[in-house]
């Protein structure tokens, strides 16, 4: 019954895996429907139809595959606290790369409907939200200090801090206002896809599952990534 679901997942996982190799630019998430769900081991419930769960999407990331779960999330922030005293040195939740506390009470749309969106004062969904590491990313376009340039490493899009002179421009270029300025040295910060975040989630709302990993779990089910 959902054999075209799995199949379309492993050849989209396969295609962004080769993508990376080859160029270092990673792509967009892909959503993640009940069956894959089960099939990569974040559910052991039998998906009973084709629906997607809340916001759960994966991303291709050098170290595997980068699994979001917003359903799992109490918005406890740990995440944006390990990512600052990784990358800053600091706890300073502002300026983490992974944003959780800016949508806790009214969710991402923070619209008149927020009863009915994720939120505290919504359905309680937490929105963890981080950069998308686009293809052609607008907040490196509109740097006049060409401080935003792609890793040949990871593929993530990085600043600069000797380039970077804090204009806000790539925040107000991102239509997630992901960059997020550092009040206190006045640089720009963003995801540079280290996976802390994940690592250090205590209750798997982000979690990543090695390459070798996923390729045993898919070969118990019959499947092949590669």
């Amino acid at each position: 019954m959902f054999e075209k679901e799995i199949e379309d997942f492993i050849e989209k996982v396969r295609t962004r895996r080769d993508f990376l190799k080859m160029s270092g630019k990673g792509l967009a998430g892909i959503t993640l429907t009940a069956s894959v769900m089960n099939l990569i081991g974040c559910t052991k419930e039998e998906p009973t139809s084709s629906e997607v769960p809340t916001g759960a999407a994966a991303f291709v990331i050098p170290k595997g595959l980068l699994v979001a779960q917003p359903n799992r999330c109490t918005g406890c922030q740990r995440c944006e606290m390990v990512c600052t005293v990784k990358n800053d040195g600091k706890i300073h939740p502002y300026i983490s790369r992974v944003k959780i506390g800016r949508s806790y009470n009214y969710g991402t749309k923070m619209n008149d409907n927020y009863r009915f969106e994720n939120g505290y004062f919504g359905n309680f969904i937490m929105s963890p939200e981080t950069c998308h590491q686009c293809e052609d990313a607008k907040c490196a376009a509109a740097c006049p200090q060409k401080a935003i340039t792609q890793s040949e490493a990871t593929g993530a899009w990085t600043v600069d801090e000797e380039k970077c002179i804090g204009c806000g421009a790539c925040t107000q270029a991102c239509p997630w206002n992901m960059p997020t300025i550092d009040p206190e040295d006045g640089k720009s910060t963003k995801c540079i896809l280290c996976g802390e975040c994940a690592d250090n989630c205590i209750t798997g709302a982000l979690s990543i599952i090695p390459w070798e990993k996923l390729e045993a779990m898919l070969l118990r089910r019959g499947y092949r990534l590669s």
